[in-house]
Formats: C-alpha cells, sequence, structure tokens
C-alpha cells in the first residue's frame, strides 16, 4: 500500500525507537512520534494488538488509522518524523471519521509543542 509522500514503517525496530520518544493519546488511538533519519519523508506506522479484538477488527481498525493517516498527515506531518499509530479496542473501529481526523490533527500540534 502506498500514501502519498509518506513511507509506511515495517521495521521492529523503527516501532521500538519510536515507542521511547514522544506520545499523545486519544480516545481512539495513541500517536508516537520521533524524528527520523530520514529528511525529506514522513514515516508512518500501524500497530493494533489483540486486545483490539480478532484479525477482522484489528484489520478494520488499521485501515481507519491508515486512512486518516493519509488525510492529515499529508498536510500537518512534518518531513523527517516518524509516526506509529496504535489503535484501541473498541474505539478506533467504533469512533465517528470525523471525530478520528480532528483527534489525529491535535494530537499532531500537542506531540509537536512538546
Amino acid at each position: 500500500m502506498s500514501l502519498p509522500g509518506i513511507t509506511i514503517l515495517t521495521k521492529r525496530a523503527d516501532f521500538l525507537a519510536a515507542a521511547r520518544a514522544r506520545r499523545v493519546s486519544r480516545p481512539a488511538f495513541t500517536l508516537q512520534m520521533r524524528k527520523s533519519d530520514v529528511e525529506d519523508r514522513i514515516r508512518v506506522g500501524f500497530t493494533c494488538s489483540k486486545k483490539v479484538g480478532n484479525a477482522v477488527a484489528r484489520n478494520r481498525a488499521k485501515r481507519r488509522l491508515r486512512e486518516i493517516a493519509r488525510l492529515v498527515l499529508t498536510e500537518h506531518g512534518k518531513p523527517g518524523h516518524d509516526y506509529v499509530l496504535i489503535g484501541r479496542r473498541e474505539t478506533t473501529a467504533t469512533r465517528p471519521f470525523d471525530q478520528l481526523c480532528t483527534d489525529l490533527e491535535t494530537a499532531l500540534i500537542e506531540v509537536h509543542a512538546k
């Protein structure tokens, strides 16, 4: 899958590095952000543990997270940063989509202000 102007994180080391960095929690997800080694690209990763639900529920949650990343990070994300979106049980899949987008926008403002 490809998002315009965004590279998808796939390596475990990148996820672990983001886990040690800044984080902001919202009702439907947690956002982790760190300065990246790649200066000209926004990199993003998505994860949902088994606590989110079965495979169908996890995949639905990740699809929603990918879509809000596509819409919001292309405008409000900063090149040279890695972002990881972590889904939450029930709320990631059920929260209204416009609220998910607003949550990501406010989380980005907050995480960059830290």
